[in-house]
Parts: C-alpha cells; sequence; structure tokens
C-alpha cells in the first residue's frame, strides 16, 4: 500500500474575519483593501493620500528640498515615553531638522508579521498619527507588505521624511569652525535605558522614561532669533559620543569635551553604573548637539531652557584645531581631572532600540 504524501495546504486567506493580521492582508484582495481603508485611511487621511495614487503628488515650495529616510526596528513596540509610531514621526523629523529643514510630508511603509493583533497595529498607527499631527506634518503615502509568522517581529516602519530648507539657511559639519562651542539640548541616555529596561524586564529607582520628541520648532526658534548655527546633530544610535566621532572627523577638527558640564539623570545614571554602561554611548531620541560660535552661547542656551523638552540644556567643551599629529579626536575632560580619547565603540552597546 503506497503511504500517503504528507501535504501541508496553507491558505493565506481567512475563512472568517480575525484580529490578527493574515497574509491575505498584504496580498492586494479585499482584505488589504480593508486594512487600508480601516487602519491606515482612518488615522493618516488628508487629500493627498486619500487619493490612493501610486506616488503623491505634492505642491511645489520655495526653498531646497531636504529629504531623509530612516527604518524603525525597536524592540519592544511601546516603552516608556514612546512606541514605535510616534518614534517614526519624532525621528524622521528630527533628521530634518537638524539640516535647518522645516518638515512637511513623511512616507511610511509597514513590514507587518503574519499574526500581529490588529488591536496593537491599530495602537501603533494612532500613535503615529498623533505625533505626525502634533509636528505640522502628513503622512502623504504608504506601502504594506505581510511576511511569514516568524519571518519579522510584529512591525517594522520604514519612513521617507520631505521638508522644505530656506535659501538663507546653511547647517552642517563644514562650518564647524575651532573656536565653535558645544551644547548639548539637554540629559543623555534617557531612551536606550528605557527601552533596555522594559525589553529585559529590569526595574530602576526613578523616572526613567524615552525622550522620544521632535526638535524641528526648537531649531526654527534658534534660526529665527539669529543665532549662528553652524551645524546640528541628532544624538541617536550610539549617542553623544558617537555623533561627535562621526562629526569631527568630517570636519577635521579636535574636539574637547568637560564631562562634569554633561547633563546626565541620576536614574540613567545609576541603571548605567548597575549594567556596566557609558551614558554618553546610550541613544537619545529628543537630543541634539549644537556647534555655534561663542558669541551665541548665552543666547542659545536661553532659547533652550525656554522649553521643557531642552530645559537641561548645557554648554559641554569646544572645538580646536587638529594637534600635531594632525589625527581628528575627541578629547574628554573627565571629572578626575584626567584626559582620554572618547573614541568610537567598535560594537553597540544597545541594538533595536530605534
Amino acid at each position: 500500500m503506497t503511504p500517503k504524501p504528507n501535504i501541508d495546504i496553507h491558505c493565506p486567506l481567512p475563512l472568517a474575519a480575525d484580529d490578527t493580521i493574515r497574509l491575505a492582508h498584504g496580498g492586494g484582495g479585499y482584505l488589504m483593501q480593508t486594512l487600508i481603508h480601516e487602519i491606515f485611511l482612518q488615522a493618516f487621511s488628508n487629500p493627498f493620500l486619500n487619493s490612493l495614487q501610486d506616488s503623491a503628488i505634492l505642491p511645489a515650495q520655495n526653498g531646497r528640498l531636504a529629504m531623509t529616510t530612516d527604518s524603525y526596528v525597536v524592540k519592544p513596540l511601546f516603552f516608556p515615553g514612546g512606541d514605535i509610531g510616534s518614534l517614526a514621526i519624532h525621528g524622521t523629523v528630527n533628521d530634518l531638522a537638524m539640516m535647518g529643514a522645516i518638515p512637511l510630508y513623511v512616507s511610511a511603509g509597514f513590514i507587518l508579521e503574519e499574526g500581529l493583533s490588529v488591536d496593537i497595529l491599530k495602537h501603533v498607527v494612532r500613535s503615529m498619527a498623533k505625533a505626525a499631527q502634533a509636528c505640522g506634518v502628513q503622512i502623504v503615502c504608504g506601502d504594506t507588505k505581510v511576511v511569514d509568522r516568524g519571518k519579522g517581529d510584529q512591525i517594522f516602519i520604514n519612513t521617507t521624511g520631505l521638508g522644505i530648507i530656506s535659501p538663507s539657511c546653511n547647517i552642517g559639519p563644514h562650518l564647524i569652525t575651532p573656536g565653535d562651542r558645544i551644547i548639548v539640548s539637554g540629559d543623555v541616555g534617557r531612551h536606550g535605558m528605557a527601552v533596555l529596561s522594559v525589553r529585559e524586564g529590569l526595574t530602576f529607582s526613578g523616572d526613567l522614561a524615552s525622550d522620544s520628541a521632535p526638535l524641528h520648532e526648537l531649531v526654527a526658534e534658534l534660526i529665527e532669533q539669529g543665532v549662528s548655527v553652524h551645524c546640528l546633530r541628532d544624538l541617536t544610535r550610539g549617542g553623544l559620543a558617537s555623533a561627535l566621532n562621526e562629526l569631527t572627523t568630517t570636519a577635521r577638527v579636535k574636539m574637547v569635551i568637560n564631562e562634569s558640564q554633561v547633563p546626565v539623570s541620576e536614574s540613567v545614571r545609576g541603571a548605567c553604573e548597575i549594567l556596566g554602561l557609558d551614558p554618553l554611548y546610550v541613544a537619545n531620541e529628543g537630543r541634539c548637539v549644537l556647534f555655534l560660535p561663542s558669541g551665541d552661547v548665552e543666547k542659545a542656551l536661553s532659547i533652550f531652557q525656554n522649553h521643557e523638552i531642552s530645559a537641561r540644556a548645557a554648554e559641554i567643551g569646544e572645538v580646536l584645531p587638529l594637534g600635531s599629529n594632525h589625527t581628528p579626536q575627541v578629547i574628554l575632560q573627565t571629572s578626575y581631572k584626567t584626559h582620554r580619547i572618547l573614541d568610537l565603540l567598535s560594537g553597540e552597546q544597545l541594538p533595536r532600540i530605534c
């Protein structure tokens, strides 16, 4: 007797309504249209998106275009102070703001894993819509794909942001000059430690919440008030130390940072000491570093300290010419009055934080 073949027939189309994502939600049929209309369009509705064309047709703008793209794979999806939805908007807006751009439009691509709870997706989408509205940006086009169960991690989000830079605005590492002062816009390390605490089930004393927030209005005020902004950089993966190293290499300068002047909350400092981490390398999602002439420091700090998100802004160091070895370096003056090189990490302290 010939044995019957062992055939596993899997139909991606559910026989009845379900509260989880199925492969058919990415198949272009009825379920995909339902997903688009009942979740994404309800949350993101605007004339550009509602036309459901292959491309969003946007009005012409005066000024130079700034464009950025990023992907968000944070684990867990929800953490103290935010979630993957609001994080995707804040991160995209901040990348544009660091060039002095006014953020206008965002595209959003969602990679969903089969089995994802529809309620979780709705929560993320609503959070993303709320953050976009608060930032004054519109989500004008998007895409959805569904991958097999076990081939993703619930939700990945890819964004592209578009903004406008005034013709008179010029910001970038090429303008960093010896004599510039360095300001950080707030206490560092909160986002990475907040994500880690939830991921690993750790409890620390104090309020440990992400600093995830948009920075575009803060940057716009600096520019409107006449602060001579030479360069800006948001402090995401790799934290303050990595951002400074990237910039010192690009600008071909030396930087000296005073460790005692870098603001770190007691909860972050305590958590880092327990885990053996350096807060200068821990990610942020609502902080930036600013380079400007010494004469503008007081004005810039006054503007920063007028906003809750940047109330702990501080001057932390200065830019110097290259030394005799002509090697760009970031030198940390420690609280013990010694000096050490603040180098790039060879790996990553905290993966999957954005």
